[in-house]
């Protein structure tokens, strides 16, 4: 063909639309009362007790990789028993696997939408049919109550079967405003390796979520675990395999964040990094992240939320009835390790002593002892380690304000070695106590005395983080004051600070609490996409 000749060009394909799917809707929590629910997660725990700690390896590819050194998951309502053991990765680890995701993600990114979607939707239809074995784990290995570990597994449930339909909306054509003799178009591309780095407070939830918003957006994994709740992770694994997700889209590469943690976050083939934890290793991520060596392409993108120093403001207007069962249920709810917990109780004077009571009065009847048993409403914190670190923090309180309730371990009969601490809570705290600026991370309560609804507005935006509030008022405008003045990415009117549900309330902080990710939101997989423009002449 002749320089000068031309070719009768075809007509630009088709937009893309989205298969239709059912609106996506909440997974219901169980009622443990009733009997096909009680009978389940009895009879998974059964199961569970009756079975041998197994050994998980590591997942490269289409390889299970035996490194010869162990992560130990133990019960923390009784460390002697042990849950599994989880191989170690170390840095070779690393570099293998983003050697595997890189050539996976070539094949991966190039998998229709709807087909990548379908495999996260299957996803949730496989947690929901293996829902009691995941909550029956998460009793024994985080420690949580039959009614925190099914809400995990629900909200793991949610993320998977909103996300799936998320990359449904994403994956079809956007309708750009029309241009004359032009066809332009929108694509929404996936970024490459994800380096995803959760929690160990919602081991099914958050690690699902974090993962499938990753998977479902083309991209490929390198999933590190805490090494509080590995066995947990290696299940999640196993059931999004069992789901359809290829080998080398998802890498399991345990292993502690000292050993693997710099070297994983700076790798140069890594594109991103997704990470959910404490303040201090997400400002450390951040600044290796934003390092760029001349072998790295692209500017790393860093999603992180780091919890939170939260804080429930209740003025004379409340129903404090219902203001008091909020804040202990925030509170104390799985022992305080939520990064929404309520940490901080700020109640204006004319009605503080009298709510400081009903609190009080509400935590002391709280049930200690052991998860296996529904009736127990609070039950150990994670590790040995935690365990200290909270009464350290004990300690240190007795010096900043007045402890009116708890104050040291609890002692459970036949769990003497568990990590059980009481509810605790102080009165009297300054707002710049120590207590009452740094995440604890435990089952701690620091009561502060304010002036008036101004005064508590300023206290409870005075600390570095932003993550949850709440406001108890009968009053309307000072309701939408709390709207428009509280400083948080999650605020709440009327109700406890956690608990946010997937779809309904995305979740997020400001300031030192993270990038306001904005987690089971409508804009969150955009933060694992890239938006490509073209446009053709017609």
């Amino acid at each position: 063909m002749k320089a000068t000749d031309t070719v009768e060009l075809q007509p630009a394909p088709p937009k893309k639309k989205a298969p239709r799917k059912r609106k996506f809707s909440n997974e219901p929590i169980a009622d443990f009362t009733e009997e096909k629910p009680r009978a389940g997660i009895e009879a998974a725990l059964g199961k569970l007790s009756r079975a041998r700690p197994r050994k998980h390896l590591l997942r490269i590819g289409d390889q299970s990789i035996d490194t010869g050194e162990w992560i130990e998951s133990r019960d923390p309502a009784q460390p002697e028993t042990l849950i599994g053991r989880v191989a170690r990765a170390g840095v070779e680890h690393v570099d293998r696997a983003v050697e595997v995701a890189t050539t996976a993600f070539e094949t991966w990114k190039r998998v229709p939408f709807d087909e990548r979607a379908e495999v996260i939707l299957k996803a949730a239809r496989v947690f929901r049919r293996r829902r009691y074995e995941l909550d029956a784990l998460m009793v024994r290995e985080a420690g949580k109550s039959w009614m925190e570990a099914d809400a995990d597994t629900a909200e793991a449930i949610d993320f998977l079967e909103f996300y799936g339909r998320e990359m449904l909306r994403y994956g079809a054509d956007p309708q750009l405003p029309e241009v004359p003799g032009e066809d332009n178009r929108l694509d929404y591309l996936p970024l490459g390796v994800i380096a995803v780095i959760p929690p160990w407070n919602f081991p099914v939830a958050i690690l699902t979520g974090m993962t499938a918003a990753a998977i479902v957006a083309g991209n490929t994994v390198l999933l590190k675990p805490s090494s509080e709740t590995p066995v947990l992770a290696a299940k999640v694994v196993e059931l999004l395999e069992k789901a359809g997700v290829p080998p080398g889209v998802l890498c399991f590469i345990p292993g502690g964040g000292s050993d693997i943690g710099d070297h994983l976050v700076s790798h140069p083939g890594v594109r991103a990094i997704s990470f959910t934890g404490s303040m201090e290793v997400g400002l450390r991520i951040n600044e290796l992240a934003a390092r760029t060596p001349d072998n790295q392409l692209w500017i790393k993108r860093v999603i992180a939320e780091m919890g939170g120093k939260d804080a429930i403001l209740v003025d004379e207007t409340a129903d404090l009835d219902a203001a008091a069962e909020g804040i202990v249920a925030s509170a104390f709810g799985y022992q305080g390790q939520k990064c929404s917990a309520c940490s901080r109780l700020i109640a204006v004077d004319e009605i503080h002593d009298e709510l400081i009571e009903r609190v009080v009065e509400r935590a002391r009847h709280l049930t200690i002892g052991p998860v296996e048993d529904p009736a127990t409403q609070v039950g150990p914190v994670i590790s040995a380690a935690a365990m200290e670190k909270i009464l350290g923090y004990i300690e240190v309180g007795r010096g900043e304000g007045t402890l009116v309730l708890g104050g040291g371990r609890a002692r459970v009969p036949g769990r003497e070695k568990g990590y059980f601490i009481e509810p605790t809570i102080f009165t009297g705290v300054a707002p710049d106590a120590r207590i009452a600026q740094e995440e604890i991370f435990g089952p701690v309560l620091a009561c502060i005395r304010a002036q008036d609804i101004d005064d508590g507005l300023r206290i409870a935006n005075g600390t570095r983080y932003g993550l949850t509030g709440a406001i108890y008022s009968r009053s309307r405008e000072r309701l939408e004051r709390a709207r428009s003045d509280f400083h948080v990415g999650n605020l709440y009117l009327n109700r406890k600070c956690t608990g946010a549900l997937v779809g309904g309330q995305p979740f997020g902080g400001f300031n030192r609490s993270g990038t306001d990710s904005k987690a089971g939101g409508s804009d969150y997989l955009l933060l694992f996409l890239q938006a490509k423009s073209v446009s053709e002449k017609l």
